[in-house]
């Protein structure tokens, strides 16, 4: 069970970098990963706005609520407080405090996730107070309810259900009434009985003057005359909360700081730095910190000398991860971010030029790294702002998923026709899942190998999928690996002669050695762009499959396409040896390849002969694919046109219609708009 007590914590102020974290130019991140943490951060501007209260018992005579929809100000029909909010006690009327009281118990026993939470029915309770809207004059009921939070605004939220989802759902539980306020732009008049929530914006109704402006006008004159009667203010709010580091766990950096009776609270002097973690402690279950301990918690003032005790909590974990690398530029000695010698070495290698790692860290551990490079920058210890230029979020390894009803998750080899193998029960397919043990969804690497090398399994894991995209692992698709270096094999021995420079033929076609030449240093361009530009290992062996194919129907008849096909073939080995290092190295020794081939240099290309003679045209109707032909590389845009159109299927779809538009994009794509 959950339990949630008050406990006094320390914090770091990265709401001070709240704007700054939403910059991220002059860094290249997935968008997906950008978008999280702006959203994370939670930039929002609206309108505080202050209902009054009028309770004798009470001091504080105005409640007041963050919206950013200040056009929907009429359509409140109730105000929620969040059960932690100071005032629920305060207000709470007699009759109501036992359901009030055992309420909010309720609620502290639930997760931030659980009350925030979509899918759950939304629950309340009616405090027996009220406060008004000032520009309506009426009224408003004042409950609360779980999904708000005392660390989001201001701990209260407005209920306008006809306009929020969320209070739609609140409101329809408890029979609260719904006023529309805003109708679609499209419509006149009050539609039907609502089943559900307009949040888009519209034309506000039933707002007195404002009636009849748009929420965009609304909105803006609404909060102006909000602050002329001093009942709001304009704001710009966050979801970001300061970042509390203090936990109540053994493992993690003591905070270094001391309670003093007479001093109050004492940083650790920086000569006595770092706080070291005992050794000789006793784990509990009560909760508390387990450094609670006297041994560890009595020490002496550094201000006065006279009796004190440590901090017991220690930092979150993500703390130590928010700066790790910089570890990494300093070899040797203490990490003292203060010396100039370590200064000079941070600057020489931050920021990090690409960064891998799971799209779980995006909105804790990158975003602290961030918030914590920028702190150092401001203390004046390193000069970037940004510790990572570029992010790769790599995808999962994922497989199919099979249960028995008998023996649970079961492995795949464990399934015979859709029966247990070992009990003969149907057993059912769940789900693709990330690989896990716990699933029984794996792959045991010593029967891989065993059965297909380690080459087979290095070559399909990078060719299944891009590394930013999930992989599903396939058996067919490992076989197919498998076959493809086994060509590769076959092929090479089969041409021992000329490799070795045994056999070479005379006659022959000059156009026919010059093509599979153009093709080598078109791969050679293309495999180096994919491995470092965006790392689509896919695309390169992909492109690595084109070039055997061509090796494979290639036919040579004099000694300029025996040259030409020795080559491309070890090109092909090279650029192969990344993918699948052991044949690579296996077939350079065996045509008589001088020394290790993971030590030749990276072949390079030669622009004028990586010069397509021919590309494919793509032909897009309003986005979509209507033809495709070939044509000569490097035409206007002019002439690509006069050959789209020309196309039978295109004609045929134009159908006499008008083109409003025509793209033509990098030579190979055609759009045309109708």
């Amino acid at each position: 069970a959950v339990t949630q007590r008050d406990l006094e914590q320390w914090f770091f102020r990265i709401t001070d970098y709240a704007d700054e974290l939403l910059d991220f130019s002059g860094i290249d991140w997935p968008e997906h990963i950008v978008t999280m943490q702006r959203n994370w951060i939670g930039r929002s501007q609206g309108v505080e706005i202050a209902f009054t209260l009028d309770i004798a018992a009470v001091d504080q005579k105005e409640l007041r609520v963050f919206t950013t929809r200040a056009d929907t100000i009429f359509g409140v029909t109730f105000m929620v407080l969040a059960p932690e909010h100071p005032l629920v006690p305060l207000i709470t009327t007699p009759d109501r405090r036992p359901e009030v009281d055992a309420y909010v118990e309720q609620a502290r026993r639930q997760t931030e996730i659980e009350r925030l939470s979509t899918e759950r029915q939304k629950t309340g309770v009616f405090t027996g107070a009220y406060c008004k809207n000032l520009l309506s004059g009426q009224d408003v009921p004042i409950w609360i309810a779980d999904y708000a939070l005392l660390w989001y605004g201001t701990g209260a939220v407005m209920g306008v259900p006809a306009h929020d989802q969320r209070d739609f759902e609140f409101a329809s539980e408890y029979g609260l009434p719904i006023r529309r306020v805003i109708l679609p732009s499209d419509k006149k008049e009050t539609p039907d009985p609502m089943t559900e929530a307009l949040e888009e914006y519209g034309v506000m109704v039933n707002s007195d003057k404002y009636s009849g402006k748009t929420s965009a006008e609304g909105r803006i004159e609404v909060a102006k005359d909000l602050e002329a009667r001093g009942l709001g203010k304009r704001v710009i709010n966050y979801k970001l909360r300061d970042w509390g580091i203090s936990r109540q766990r053994y493992w993690g950096t003591p905070i270094p700081m001391i309670y003093c009776d007479s001093c109050g609270v004492v940083p650790v002097p920086e000569d006595q730095l770092p706080v070291l973690l005992p050794e000789d402690i006793v784990l509990t279950h009560s909760g508390d910190s387990p450094l609670k301990d006297p041994a560890f918690t009595d020490t002496t003032c550094p201000k006065c000398a006279g009796k004190a005790r440590r901090e017991t909590d220690t930092m979150d974990t993500f703390v130590d991860s928010s700066w790790y690398f910089l570890r990494f530029c300093i070899e040797n000695g203490e990490i003292d971010l203060t010396s100039e010698e370590n200064k000079a070495k941070i600057a020489r290698w931050m920021p990090v030029d690409q960064y891998i790692g799971g799209v779980e860290h995006a909105v804790l551990h990158l975003l602290y790294s961030r918030f914590f490079t920028r702190v150092l920058r401001d203390l004046g210890l390193t000069k970037v702002s940004e510790p990572f230029t570029n992010l790769l979020t790599q995808g999962m390894v994922t497989k199919e998923t099979y249960k028995c009803p008998t023996h649970g998750w079961v492995l795949p080899e464990e399934v015979d026709g859709g029966a247990c193998a070992k009990c003969g029960s149907t057993v059912v397919f769940e789900r693709i899942e990330k690989m896990s043990k716990s699933e029984k969804n794996v792959i045991d690497p010593d029967k891989l190998i065993n059965r297909y090398g380690a080459d087979t399994a290095r070559l399909f894991s990078l060719f299944a999928a891009p590394p930013e995209r999930d992989l599903e692992w396939s058996d067919s698709g490992v076989e197919g690996a498998y076959k493809f270096l086994k060509r590769i094999w076959v092929l090479t021995h089969a041409h021992l002669p000329v490799l070795q420079g045994k056999l070479l033929p005379e006659g022959g076609d000059e156009d026919n050695s010059r093509k599979l030449v153009q093709k080598t240093h078109i791969t050679i361009k293309k495999v180096t762009s994919d491995i470092e530009r965006d790392y689509h290992f896919n695309t390169a062996i992909a492109a690595l499959m084109e070039l055997f194919n061509e090796l494979s129907s290639f036919v040579y008849k004099s000694k300029s396409d025996a040259a030409a096909f020795k080559f491309a073939l070890e090109t092909l080995l090279a650029l192969l040896c990344p993918f699948a290092p052991h044949i690579a190295e296996e077939l350079w020794s065996v045509i008589g390849g001088k020394g290790a081939l993971h030590e030749h240099p990276w072949p390079s290309w030669d622009e004028d002969k990586a010069a397509e003679d021919e590309v494919e045209l793509v032909v897009q109707i309003n986005g979509k694919v209507r033809a495709r032909t070939t044509i000569p590389a490097g035409l206007p845009d002019d002439e690509i046109k006069q050959k789209a159109f020309a196309l039978d299927k295109i004609i045929e779809a134009m159908d006499g219609k008008e083109i409003r538009k025509t793209f033509v994009i990098k030579g190979k794509l055609v759009n045309i708009v109708i």
